[in-house]
């Protein structure tokens, strides 16, 4: 079907078809920000070697702060940067804002100093160990809220990051390699995802989904077909198909475990490359400040680099992760798992091999004599 079932689920699809026009106009305003004003990281960061003409080539444009009317404290928009660029459009544009909100309303970076980001960070441990335990009950409502609990983890883990950022006055989105923060962030988001696979695989062994023969009698099957049915699975008879006996089988949790593995294994894959990529490009376009200013602003005003941004704003872990909370509320968990177990890795090694070859042009463009990128 191509709608779910339910009204919450229609809904909620609604809402997703919302959510996706609000993200495309975003990135459209995103590309625009960074093609007409100042780009802040570059103006702090650099020595007094830098040649005048690309100084002065850099600062001839606008400042955004001047000229939006939402304060820059909760645009999105204002501070663009490298992990910014990355970072998938729920927690960037809906979270990060909804974040800096909850931050200005109850002064959590300013008063609430005895609140650490760590300790955040393992609260929101906590909340997903609730939402695993949800995850298991049959009840599709119970599941639902298992979802909105992990959405709630994922609003917590983009806090701490916010309010560790506002304390050191930091602008902008950026990862601090090596750091406590970084390794207990990272430590606690990997608790969390565990979880989720470990609820959603006890629900599927409790709760085996189904395959089997429609619209065949079970007299006209092969006899090997009926030996392997009968002798590994239950076998059900659905008198709703009119076009004859359907013959449904319970997937084995053999098979369960091996999907929920290869999905895991994305996740996994999709957290290396992307975290390794920010780190690249970090250092490439905002941490030399020996590499030519000018030619450091140009890479990262490119289109080139904005759609390398996407593609892993689309494929990092956290899309992956909303996605899955996505069929999870639409009782579509099984179908969502089995469509993407393959497929997913065939898309990573794309996006993979792009960012190789497009982190060689940047390195030829930034370190050579090129004048194109």
């Amino acid at each position: 079907m191509m709608w779910p079932s339910s009204q919450a689920s229609k809904l909620l699809t609604l809402l997703l078809l919302i959510i996706v026009i609000y993200c495309v106009n975003m990135d459209t305003f995103l590309f625009l920000r960074i093609q007409n004003y100042k780009l802040d990281i570059f103006e702090l960061r650099e020595n007094s070697t830098m040649q005048e003409t690309s100084t002065r080539k850099v600062d001839t444009l606008a400042d955004y702060e001047e000229v939006t009317w939402v304060s820059c404290r909760i645009n999105p928009l204002c501070h663009p940067t490298v992990k910014g660029l990355m970072v998938d459009h729920i927690n960037h544009y809906i979270y990060g804002p909804l974040s800096a909100i909850v931050d200005i309303s109850i002064q959590l970076s300013d008063k609430l100093l005895i609140i650490t980001p760590n300790m955040i960070s393992l609260f929101h441990v906590f909340v997903a160990i609730i939402g695993a335990n949800l995850l298991t009950c049959p009840n599709l409502a119970v599941r639902r809220v298992a979802v909105v609990l992990f959405q709630i983890r994922m609003f917590l883990d983009d806090l701490d990051g916010h309010v560790a950022r506002e304390r050191k006055h930091i602008k902008g989105e950026r990862s601090e390699v090596g750091s406590l923060g970084y390794w207990v962030d990272g430590i606690c988001d990997l608790i969390g995802v565990v979880s989720m696979m470990v609820g959603i695989g006890l629900y599927l062994k409790n709760n085996p989904p189904r395959k089997g023969y429609k619209g065949t009698p079970v007299s006209t099957l092969p006899y090997h077909q009926l030996k392997e049915i009968n002798s590994t699975e239950d076998i059900e008879k659905d008198s709703s198909v009119e076009i004859g006996i359907s013959y449904k089988t319970k997937v084995t949790f053999q098979r369960v475990v091996q999907v929920i593995g290869l999905f895991s294994g994305q996740m996994v894959l999709s957290s290396l490359a992307w975290n390794r990529y920010i780190d690249v490009y970090q250092e490439l376009l905002e941490n030399c400040t020996e590499y030519d200013v000018f030619k450091r602003v140009s890479s990262f005003k490119s289109g080139s680099f904005f759609s390398a941004t996407l593609m892993w704003r689309i494929v990092n872990p956290h899309s992956y992760l909303h996605l899955l909370s996505f069929a999870i509320f639409c009782d579509k968990t099984w179908g969502f798992l089995k469509s993407i177990h393959y497929f997913g890795y065939l898309v990573l090694v794309f996006a993979v091999g792009m960012s190789e070859y497009y982190i060689e042009c940047i390195k030829t463009y930034i370190l050579g004599s090129s004048e194109n990128l």
